[in-house]
């Protein structure tokens, strides 16, 4: 990922979570539930500095109509992996639209 999308995410972290961020990887996810991919992109691995529960963040970026919107998720069990991190996405997601 590029530079300045790197920033863009570090910058949601600290808006959202409060802490500084150290970028650790790029994973690739595709999600699939019953066949279909329900998602499919790439999740930024960060680690945390100074955040009292979590160690560890995930954090992607995805369109949403004609903007894009950012995604963080802190590494707090469930939550253990990229993978994991997009599972727990997609479910408030769900809740959220109900």
């Amino acid at each position: 990922m590029p530079p300045k999308e790197i920033t863009q995410l570090k910058d949601a972290i600290r808006a959202t979570h409060g802490c500084e961020s150290l970028h650790v990887e790029s994973v690739p996810v595709k999600e699939v539930f019953e066949g279909q991919t329900v998602w499919e992109g790439t999740v930024e691995v960060f680690d945390l500095v100074g955040h009292l529960q979590a160690k560890r963040a995930y954090a992607w970026t995805y369109p949403d109509g004609d903007q894009n919107k950012t995604f963080t998720v802190l590494g707090i069990p469930p939550v253990d992996s990229p993978q994991s991190a997009v599972k727990v996405a997609i479910a408030a997601k769900g809740h959220q639209s109900k």
